[in-house]
């Protein structure tokens, strides 16, 4: 398959699931709202995730998937099996042991996580006992993980990006059973959503092990042992842990900070979502296609193969995400007055969220240029530099939250996060240039400002469009405000396309065909 086949398939997984992860966050919206309910369950769901992607994802990305690549590559099918079994027994030891421990210091655990809960100790017990509920759901997703880079790894990217779909569609379950049973903002709610989360870990799980079973690719355990080969996983992925996970530790101790002022934590969650939509279509996408391509073409001496594939991946991300991040700051309040303002969840809401969102789609292109430039790094075995990198944009957003929350509260905090990803992708593309690792060729110069152009010329038409239909936007009916948000996010595609495709900033006309094309 082509590379811009693969990212359309991960891509167009990845859709599916934010999209039902939508549909599942409306539920969720007029079931708990902005209240002490979803502040614990936000908490609960997102303290495994957090771990799950620095030690799973962020250290089996940047670590396991480029070792497996090349060891399939040089040194046969044998070799990469063998390797594979080491670092699923040495994972698997690592997440029972983590797992008991974090379940006996929890309330510990919860007082750095969400210090602000301490003084409504009714909130914080129920946080503690719905995150030792959810916590296994680490060991699940960490398994799918590391399945998902084996499969990757062999250029079988579907299951696994379809894979946690499946868990929208058991919580959209749920929370249809807790409408039905009027457990709206109740603990109630909290815990069935919980035990849902892990009904769709196993679900998950299954999807990708089955899999991996078909493509032959099934691991057995062996007894864990320090060989040369974890010995090497574990050099690598420590940094790695950072490296990877970096938005989701800015995410993290903005939850910690947010914690201190009722409702905040919500918003930024709501916020979250709707930003990590084309974060997930095209960061997540080009982040786990372009590792393994990376390593096979480097493994192979194919430099300049190598060059031209980190140019178009740019130019891919680029032309996708700067309309995006326009759209989402232009239209922050209609879309989520749209997607959330109903029962529990009241217009001010909306206006705290939709001030959150304007601040995170401001760092969106940068979030996804990290998923771009890490890969340079980690397919070369380096993941101590990005390491580095992470630490310096960690600092620069503690820093900001802190010195911005008093006066900005929430919204603060998304401007910090923002702000240390840009600070981040200075960095990393700043010293891959410097290294010759990366250069921009003439075509990725021409396109960038041509892409950036159409960006903010739909911008401004967006804007002048939103004045014009303001009555219908502010229309008491559900469906006259949703039809308003379509047209004006259907007429925004076509006015960059359009742009794009006279001016020569993208061929979307080409990029279609070689998507439907086989290679």
């Amino acid at each position: 398959m082509s590379l811009l086949k693969n990212f359309a398939t991960v891509g167009g997984a990845t859709a599916t699931s934010r999209l039902l992860g939508f549909v599942r966050d409306v539920f969720i919206a007029g079931a708990l709202g902005t209240g002490p309910i979803a502040d614990a369950f936000f908490v609960a769901f997102r303290f495994p995730n957090l771990f799950r992607r620095l030690f799973a994802e962020g250290a089996f990305n940047s670590a396991f998937v480029p070792l497996y690549a090349r060891a399939l590559e040089g040194e046969g099918e044998a070799a990469a099996r063998k390797f594979g079994e080491e670092a699923l027994s040495m994972l698997l030891t690592s997440l029972l042991i983590f797992t008991a421990i974090a379940e006996i210091t929890m309330p510990i655990l919860m007082f750095v996580m969400a210090p602000g809960f301490v003084s409504d100790p009714e909130k914080f017990d129920l946080t503690v006992f719905l995150t030792r509920i959810a916590f296994p759901y680490l060991g699940l997703v960490s398994l799918l993980a590391f399945y998902s880079g084996v499969l990757n790894a062999r250029g079988r990217f579907a299951a696994a990006a379809f894979a946690p779909a499946l868990l929208n569609v058991v919580l959209i379950a749920v929370l249809l059973l807790i409408l039905a049973m009027g457990w709206t903002e109740t603990p109630d709610a909290g815990i069935a959503l919980t035990i849902g989360t892990l009904v769709g870990g196993v679900a998950q799980l299954a999807m990708v092990v089955i899999a991996a079973g078909r493509g032959h690719a099934l691991l057995r355990l062996r007894w864990p042992r320090l060989t040369p080969g974890v010995r090497r996983l574990i050099k690598l992925g420590v940094p790695g842990v950072l490296a990877g996970g970096i938005t989701q530790i800015n995410i993290v101790v903005g939850t910690m900070i947010a914690s201190l002022a009722p409702g905040a934590v919500s918003y930024l969650y709501y916020a979250d979502r709707l930003y990590q939509l084309p974060l997930g279509i095209v960061g997540i996408a080009i982040g786990v296609v372009l590792l393994p391509d990376l390593s096979r073409q480097l493994r192979a001496g194919r430099t300049d193969v190598a060059d031209h594939t980190q140019n178009r991946a740019l130019e891919f991300a680029m032309a996708l995400t700067l309309p995006s991040a326009i759209a989402l700051f232009v239209m922050a309040i209609p879309i989520i007055n749209v997607l959330f303002q109903r029962a529990s969840f009241g217009p001010s809401d909306t206006v705290e969220t939709a001030a959150a969102l304007a601040a995170f789609a401001v760092g969106l292109p940068a979030f996804v240029l990290i998923k771009v430039f890490s890969p340079g790094f980690f397919a070369r075995e380096d993941t101590r530099t990005p390491m580095w990198f992470a630490g310096v944009a960690l600092v620069v957003n503690i820093a900001l939250s802190l010195a911005l929350f008093p006066f900005l509260a929430h919204v603060g905090i998304a401007i910090a996060t923002a702000t240390s990803a840009w600070v981040n992708t200075a960095l990393l593309a700043g010293t891959l240039m410097r290294r010759g690792q990366f250069t921009p060729d003439a075509a990725l110069k021409k396109r960038l400002p041509l892409l950036l152009l159409a960006a903010l010329l739909m911008g401004g038409c967006l804007t002048l469009a939103q004045w014009q239909m303001a009555p219908f936007l502010a229309d008491p009916s559900l469906l006259v405000r949703a039809v308003a948000v379509g047209i004006l996010v259907f007429g925004g595609v076509v006015v960059f396309a359009v742009f794009c495709q006279l001016t020569g900033a993208a061929d979307f006309k080409g990029a279609l065909a070689k998507v439907l094309r086989r290679a």
